[in-house]
């Protein structure tokens, strides 16, 4: 190899790396800018405007348009949705693992793209966290959105992607992208901080922000009365024609409202005592 081409090619090399370095600074910035809501789903950017972000949304890389992995509009037709029973059992084997005995499932919803979960504490009757159920593999884990954004008392357990009992590609210890020593950071099953769940926005307020956002954007859409109150945020169903539509979730520090646009057609729920 002559000097001239090994004199390039260096230069080359080095030019890419500065790129790629350029590149991951970047991203690092705009999602400390922005928040877990570049990542997830339609949300309220910094200038609390709604909106399509980067990784969801309507023509987001991982959300809609596409649908490479969630977003308004995503079924897979191959799927059989679960029973409740089933979600139930799989969101029980979740709890399990956490070895809180003041956690309970209060609420199971099932739709064709997902199962999902409510979770209370036993103490207090306040909602801790939202779960969903993959149908295909009947594996629970954290829901996206606000309940990864917004909640003030277990985000430490919503960083634990448990995709295949604590040694998933996703999650566990050591996983990929969570877990002990996981790329995107560890997760915590200690006791949950002290959160007070008295927030600035009331339950009442939370409604009317829900159904302003319906009343611009989907006609005809009522929403719920009983929205249930986590630590930091509510989340809340609504119906069009009588029928549950979907589901959203109200900041309550704020008012911001977020839609759920990743559990497709509802087909029926059920409370647990």
């Amino acid at each position: 190899m002559n000097k001239t081409l090994s004199t390039t090619l260096i230069v080359i090399a080095v030019l890419a790396l500065a790129g790629g370095i350029f590149f991951a600074g970047s991203m690092y910035a705009r999602i400390n800018t922005f928040g877990p809501s570049m990542m997830f789903g339609n949300g309220w950017s910094n200038s609390d405007t709604y909106g399509n972000n980067m990784m969801g949304g309507n023509n987001g890389m991982m959300g809609n348009g596409g649908n490479m992995m969630n977003g308004y509009g995503y079924n897979d037709t191959n799927l059989t949705p679960l029973t409740v029973d089933q979600a139930k059992a799989a969101a029980e084997k979740y709890l399990s693992n956490l070895n809180n005995s003041d956690l309970q499932i209060a609420e199971v919803m099932i739709f064709d793209n997902n199962s999902y979960i409510i979770v209370k504490e036993t103490s207090t009757g306040n909602g801790a966290f939202e779960l969903l159920v993959d149908s295909a593999s009947q594996i629970a884990y954290p829901e996206h959105g606000p309940n990864m954004m917004w909640n003030l008392k277990y985000s430490g357990l919503n960083h634990q992607f448990m995709m295949d009992d604590n040694s998933g590609m996703m999650g566990g210890s050591g996983g990929m992208m969570s877990g002990n020593g996981g790329m995107m950071g560890g997760w915590d099953n200690t006791t949950p901080a002290n959160v007070s769940a008295t927030m600035t926005v009331t339950p009442e307020q939370a409604i009317a922000y829900a159904q302003k956002y319906l009343d611009e954007n989907i006609s005809g859409a009522t929403a719920a009365t009983d929205p249930i109150q986590f630590y930091g945020y509510y989340t809340l169903d609504f119906e069009k024609d009588g029928k549950v539509t979907g589901m959203l979730s109200v900041n309550g520090y704020s008012g911001q409202v977020f839609l759920h646009t990743w559990h497709g057609t509802f087909i029926e729920e059920s409370a647990v005592q």
